[in-house]
């Protein structure tokens, strides 16, 4: 029966880290509400990774423009 109180628990944890995504934080260039146009939390989920892996990409670039000079 502990596993089963488990499970909902790990459920919990992540539907909260889907709650706390807020794209307008993400994207404040934007002048609109991105979280009223993106409501699902799967979305919200992607878009944050694209932004991580944009972040990362761009770092990575940069370290390569130092290694020539």
């Amino acid at each position: 029966m502990e596993e089963k109180d488990e499970q909902p628990r790990g459920i919990d944890a992540q539907e909260e880290k889907k709650r706390e995504i807020d794209l307008n934080v993400l994207f404040p260039e934007k002048g609109y509400d991105l979280n009223r146009l993106f409501p699902d939390g799967e979305t919200k989920k992607l878009l944050y990774e694209l932004r991580r892996n944009k972040r990362d990409i761009d770092r990575f670039i940069r370290s390569l423009h130092v290694e020539e000079e």
